[in-house]
Formats: structure tokens, sequence, C-alpha cells
């Protein structure tokens, strides 16, 4: 590939040709403000329509400004990214965006996390120069997961970039035209009413208060409030991979005993850890699968645990709904646990046991809603928050997180294994599954417990492991645009496998809607995601059929994995949806 020789700012620098004004100036550490811009987590999908304009910059011999995110260098050219006249139009450009925007920061859910608020201050913007009319729309807060306030649309396409091209899901677009233009669900249908998977990657993307998750905090604090409750805590394994990083600790730092910690502080009657559910969830998928495999059952069977993909399945491949697993995912594991075996041992009532569930996922708001997930009228669990949310408790109650002394889990639903924390990432459930599967087929030690082939952030991956005398196909999948190349594959029989992990979310939980924001960084991916690994290593026990609590469960309440009693409380069915 050829390489390009420019300036820009007095400094020459050479890149390789493609590459946008934007790209060269940040090799030359140059800052240049953009809104609509973004590079997503494969540093491969990028949004960059130009629509903001925030990133002009000045270039010689071109009569008007050109937009640096999707303005191709050439040979030569000479670029100014602070000369008055580009500064001036970005000012004008943000003055603009702030005339059709509400002026309600101080109760915005994305204060302090608002991009354009962000890019007012960095410019020296603190009154509205221009007024007249504003653009006003109806709140969406359909659904259990997402709220969108088209009020505070800004156009800058990114939830539209991520809904079409990474997620394929097609629900966000332009809808309207001049100054009723906004991206929305075709006819501005309710959010409900769409195909909408709730995975939050809109959200996670959006550079505004535009989209929002439901905010439960209240709800939470209530039910902590009221005395005649028992209110319990359950915590999946992404959150402590990335909770530090809301009190400015550095990403991937594990923060499970100040997470612990934090939730007694909080008031919590028992802190619990969806970990302890995950190991139950394998107990139930590895058998499963063994079953499938001896009575010739369909294959591939594919893991459960993502509410959010199983929403696309149902949604998008109906035809396919005899292939995923019926378990639960460990949310609602632990939610029918604790209604059940957990409230007999505390001698309290189903109802009167509140299971507030800490996710890193949206979509899990809506997963606890779902009329399957209850049993007699009663729900498995009753109040999901997100990470963030999380993080605004703690922040609310004034507590001094990051000096917090470590404190463990309680018991029985606390303890667990290795196998359980790596579902926060993609790869993990497979692997776990693997670990359990491989020894109770061949009765044999597994020698080396990582599975290395199942790892990484890569969109699909493949493998092939040894069992006995068998060779099991298993294939992984982040991202539900991934997702439905794996599928379509399988539909039309160009794909045969054993196993397959769906995540909706680009590299798993640990890049969950309801995560700390960071746009896509695919650095503190990484290290969210070597964080998980690396609690998995420390682990005394990291295969789940060893776990002792569990094995106490099946003894003492279950009976067998994959039997009767295990089948009425941790396993489901789905349903084609519109």
């Amino acid at each position: 590939m050829s390489l390009i020789n420019l300036t820009i700012n007095g400094k020459p620098i050479e890149v390789e040709q493609g590459t946008t004004i934007l790209q060269a100036a940040r090799k030359l550490n140059i800052n240049i403000p953009t809104l609509c811009h973004l590079n997503l987590h494969d540093n491969k999908t990028v949004n960059h329509p130009g629509s903001c304009r925030v990133c002009v910059v000045e270039v010689e011999g071109r009569r008007n400004l050109a937009p640096a995110c999707c303005t191709p260098v050439s040979m030569g050219m000479v670029v100014k990214t602070n000369s008055i006249k580009a500064v001036k139009a970005r000012r004008s450009m943000v003055e603009l965006l702030l005339s059709d925007h509400p002026q309600d920061c101080l109760l915005c859910k994305k204060s302090t996390n608002c991009d354009l608020q962000k890019l007012a201050v960095e410019l020296g913007i603190f009154e509205i120069k221009y007024k007249g009319d504003m653009s006003t729309y109806d709140l969406d807060d359909s659904s259990y997961s997402i709220i969108r306030d088209l009020d505070k649309c800004v156009l800058c396409r990114r939830c539209e970039t991520m809904c079409n091209e990474v997620q394929t899901v097609g629900i966000l677009s332009a809808v309207g035209r001049g100054f009723e233009t906004v991206v929305s669900p075709a006819f501005k249908l309710p959010m409900l009413e769409t195909n909408c998977t709730f995975c939050g990657q809109c959200v996670s993307v959006c550079p505004t208060g535009a989209l929002i998750e439901v905010n439960n905090v209240s709800k939470v604090w209530d039910a902590l409030n009221d005395k005649s409750k028992t209110v319990i805590v359950q915590t999946a394994p992404a959150v402590r991979t990335a909770l530090g990083e809301a009190f400015g600790m550095e990403p991937g730092t594990l923060v499970t005993g100040k997470m612990v910690a934090a939730l007694r502080a909080l008031g919590f009657n028992k802190v619990f850890d969806t970990d302890f559910a995950a190991d139950l969830t394998i107990m139930e998928e590895a058998s499963e699968f063994i079953h499938r495999l001896e009575h010739d059952g369909r294959l591939p069977m594919l893991t459960s645990c993502c509410p959010a993909w199983i929403n696309f399945m149902e949604q998008n491949f109906s035809d396919l709904l005899d292939i995923p697993s019926s378990c639960k995912s460990p949310q609602q594991m632990f939610g029918a646990v604790a209604k059940t075996y957990l409230a007999e041992k505390m001698g309290v009532k189903p109802q009167d046991l509140i299971v507030v569930s800490v996710m890193p996922c949206l979509a899990k708001k809506y997963e606890a809603a779902r009329p399957e997930m209850n049993r007699n009228g009663v729900p498995d669990v009753d109040i999901v928050i997100s990470t963030r949310e999380l993080a605004q408790m703690i922040k609310e109650a004034g507590i001094d997180f990051v000096s917090l002394e470590e404190e463990a889990f309680e018991n029985p639903l606390g303890e667990s294994t290795g196998a359980a924390v790596i579902f926060g990432t993609s790869g993990g459930v497979m692997e776990a599954a693997l670990r359990t599967a491989y020894e109770w087929i061949t009765n044999e030690s597994l020698e080396s417990l990582d599975f290395e082939a199942v790892r990484g952030l890569q969109g699909i991956k493949e493998a092939t492991v040894k069992i006995k005398d068998m060779d099991v196909k298993v294939a992984i999948s982040n991202g539900l645009g991934n997702a439905r190349k794996l599928l379509q594959a399988i539909r039309e029989g160009k794909a045969n496998y054993h196993l397959i992990e769906i995540m909706a979310c680009p590299g798993g939980c640990i890049d969950g809607g309801g995560q700390p924001y960071i746009h896509g960084n695919a650095e503190i991916l990484q290290k969210r995601m070597k964080a998980i690994y690396t609690e998995d290593k420390n682990k005394t026990i990291r295969k789940s059929h060893e776990n002792p609590y569990i094995k106490n469960l099946y003894d003492e309440f279950l009976g067998k994995p994959y039997g009767e009693k295990a089948h009425e409380l941790l396993h489901t069915h789905y349903h084609k949806r519109k």
C-alpha cells in the first residue's frame, strides 16, 4: 500500500493511503474534537457519517472546512486543526446542537457521561447563543430495559451503526426530514413493539441522554427500607471487573471483595454470587449436552445464558428453537433456587424474599419480567440493576469504595469455582461446560483446564476438542451480527457443530449494555477479560461439578442433575415472537 506524506499543524507525518485526517492527527497526538465519530471495539466498524461537523479542520487550498473523520489524506496535504476559522466553526456547530437540546443537564441520567456536555465545556460554551423552536417528542419508556428520549437525539447515528451493522437487529434508522429528523424505529414505534433485543449496545454508544437504561435504583432503596421484606442480592461475574472504573480505579481491577463490602454497607440482608448459579448452570447444561449426545438429540446445542441473544433467536430464527439449551440463565436459576431452597432454609415466605440482581446487561431487566420466569405468581428475580446503577447507589450512600476492606460472599449460594467466573467473557460458558462434560464422559481428570482456543475477542471462534474417541466441534460467537452468520450457516446446513456459545454483546458480558461507558474501547475490554481469567486462576476449585455447595444442593433438594425437580425449577422454553 502506498504511503502519503502530509503536514498537520506544521508537523510532517507519513501514513497509509486511505487514512483519514482524524486518524493521522491522532498518530501525532493532536486532539480534534468529535461527536458522531466512533471506533467500535473491533477497530474495523467505524461510525463516521460526518454529520455533526464538530471535527472540521482547515485544509490548505480548499475553500470549505473539511470533516476530519471522513476526509482521506492526500499527498502534500497541509492541515490546520486549530485555526481561528476551524475553532469558530466547531463552536457554532456545538451551539446549534445545544439550541435544540434540553437544558436539563443537572437532571439528566447521562450527566458527566455526556459527550455533548464535555464538548461544550472544552469549547468554553456557557450560554445558548441561538434561540428558537425546539423539537419535542413523547418519551418512550415502554420496555423494561431502555428509555428513548428523542428530545436529546443529536443525529450522530452511533446507535444506528451499532444496531444495524454490528448487531444486525436493524430497528433504528433516520426517520423524518429536515428539522423533524430523528433516529428511531420505523413509524416511531415504541421499542417494545419492535424487534429490539434489549442488548443495550445502543445505550453504550449514545453520546447523550437520548438512550438510557430503565433505572431501578429507587425500587431497590424502597425494598431495603421495607422491614417486612428480606432483601438479598446476587452479582454477575462481569460486574467485578468493571465496577472499579466508576470510582477512578484502573480498568480491569478486580473489586470482588470491595463490591461485597459495599453491598453489605448498603443494607442487603445477604450478599450472594451469581457465579454459584453459573456453576449450577453448567451442571444442567453439561447434563443436557451429554443426554443429547447419548440419545441422538438435536445438535448443535446452543447455550442459553444470554437473554438478548435468546430474544434475537425467538424473533429471527424461530425455526431453530429446538436447538438452544432449555436451561434458564444463571440469574434466573439463582432466583428460582433462592425463592425455594434458600427461602425454606431462612424461614422466609417466597413472596417476602426480594431478590435483587446486579448485572452488566440491560436485557436482564427484560428477562426477569418474562412470564416464564416465575413460580406460582412469584418472580424468580424481583429487581435488576446494572453495574452503573450499583455505582450510583454506592455514591448516593457516601461509601468510600476504594478504601473498603474486602469481604466474602455468604453461603450456601456464595461459593463458586473458576469455571463460573469466566462466564463473564466470550468463550467462558463453553470452556466451563467442556471442563465438566469432558470429565463426566471420560471419567478421567482433565490435565489442562485452560481451553485457549475458545478464548479471545474474535467475533467467531471455532475449535475441536477430543473427548474419548469423539471430536467435539464447538463454535463461539459474540455480537449479534456474528450470531446471525453462525445461525444462518446452521440453518442452511453449511456448518456442523456439537456445541455453540452465543453472547449478544461484543466481547461478551464484559462489554454489556449496563457496564461503565467505554464506547467500545478494545484496550479496556482486554483488561476486563484478563481480570476474569485471573480470578479463575486464583480459585481453589476450577470445575463446576466440584463445588461442594452445588453437590449439597442436589443432595438436599434438587435430586440428580437434569432430573425432574431440576427441570421444574431450572429449565424453561422459548416462543416465536413477532
